[in-house]
C-alpha cells in the first residue's frame, strides 16, 4: 500500500512538472543553464515600460527610480545611489545613478552595467521597451541572480541615469551617468580594481543580433565567443566589426578592461531605434535569456581567476 502511494505520488509529480515545463515552452521560455530567468526579466522590462516615456530629470524617471530601489532592497548588498548634476543643453538636469554591490573578498571587482533612462523626442510617444526597458529589467533580473552566487570579486550592479543625449548626441551631450562614474572611481583608486565593466544595451530584441564592438576590449569579446559557442548560442553574435559608443566608452578611456553587449539592428534597417515603434510586442523572453546566460557565465569565469 505504501509502495502504491509513492508511485501514484510521484506519477503526478512528473505530470505536474510536464506541465510546467510545456507551459514555459509555450510562453518562450528557454530552460535556463545559469538561473537567470528570461521571463522575469521580460515581466521587469514591462513594469518599467509602465512608467511611459522616462527621461533624465522627469517624474516618471524618479519612480521608475523608486521602483527599482524597491525591487532590489530585498535582495541583500550594499545599495546606493550616486546623485549628481548633468550639465546638459537644456540646462542642469538632477540625475542618479543607482549602484548595488555584493561585496566579495579578492579586492577587485566586476561591474554589470546598463541605463534605465529613456530618450526625450519631442512630439514622438517614446517608451523606450527595448532602449532602455530592457536592460532595466535585465539588471533587476541579474541583481536576484548574483545575490546567490558565489564571487571572490565584488560584484557591482550599475543602473547608469543619462545615457541618452537631451540633444544631438555628442561626447558632452550624452552618457552623463557613466562619464560621472568614470570620474568619481578614477578620482578614489576604484578604476583600478575592475577586473572587468560589462555593460548591456538594447538585448530584448526579439531578431537577436549581438553587435561586434571594436571599442570592447578584445579579450572580453573573444570569452563572450567562447561561451557563446559552448551554450550553442554562437548564431545570435555578429561577425562585422564596428565601433559603438556607450556607456563602456568613458571606462574604456580611462583603461578599463570592458565590452559592450547590445544589439543595434533593431528593427527593418534599425527602423525601430528611438521611434514610437519601441515597443513590448517587439521583445522577447529568450533574447534576454541568451544575454542573461551568457553575462552569468562571464561574471562566474572572471570571478574563478
Amino acid at each position: 500500500m505504501i509502495r502504491t502511494r509513492a508511485a501514484n505520488f510521484f506519477m503526478h509529480y512528473f505530470r505536474f512538472v510536464g506541465i510546467l515545463t510545456v507551459c514555459a515552452l509555450l510562453l518562450g521560455a528557454a530552460p535556463s543553464k545559469t538561473g537567470f530567468q528570461g521571463t522575469a526579466a521580460l515581466a521587469y522590462t514591462r513594469r518599467a515600460v509602465s512608467f511611459g516615456e522616462r527621461p533624465s530629470g522627469s517624474d516618471a524617471l524618479k519612480h521608475t527610480r523608486d521602483w527599482i530601489v524597491g525591487e532590489l532592497k530585498p535582495l541583500g548588498g550594499q545599495l546606493q545611489l550616486d546623485s549628481f548634476t548633468g550639465q546638459t543643453p537644456a540646462g542642469p538636469v538632477a540625475m542618479a545613478n543607482i549602484l548595488l554591490t555584493f561585496p566579495g573578498s579578492s579586492g577587485k571587482r566586476i561591474v554589470v552595467s546598463g541605463h534605465y533612462d529613456t530618450k526625450r523626442i519631442p512630439l514622438v510617444h517614446f517608451i523606450g521597451a527595448n532602449d532602455a526597458g530592457s536592460s532595466t529589467g535585465f539588471l533587476i533580473e541579474f541583481a536576484r541572480v548574483a545575490a546567490q552566487m558565489k564571487h571572490a570579486d565584488d560584484i557591482v550592479i550599475v543602473f547608469f541615469d543619462g545615457e541618452e543625449a537631451v540633444g544631438q548626441w555628442t561626447d558632452t551631450d550624452s552618457r552623463y551617468g557613466s562619464r560621472h562614474l568614470a570620474e568619481k572611481w578614477l578620482a578614489d583608486g576604484t578604476l583600478s580594481k575592475i577586473k572587468a565593466l560589462i555593460n548591456v544595451d538594447m538585448i530584448g530584441d526579439k531578431a537577436l543580433d549581438l553587435s561586434n564592438d571594436a571599442n570592447s576590449s578584445e579579450s572580453l569579446r573573444a570569452e563572450v565567443a567562447k561561451i557563446a559557442a559552448r551554450l550553442g548560442d554562437s548564431k545570435y553574435f555578429r561577425s562585422d566589426e564596428g565601433a559603438i559608443d556607450d556607456d563602456h566608452k568613458p571606462f574604456a578611456d580611462a583603461g578599463v578592461n570592458v565590452i559592450d553587449i547590445i544589439d543595434l539592428d533593431y528593427g527593418p534597417n534599425g527602423s525601430y531605434w528611438h521611434t514610437a515603434e519601441d515597443t513590448m510586442d517587439k521583445l522577447s523572453a529568450h533574447s534576454l535569456q541568451v544575454v542573461g546566460d551568457i553575462v552569468v557565465a562571464l561574471v562566474e569565469e572572471l570571478s574563478a581567476r
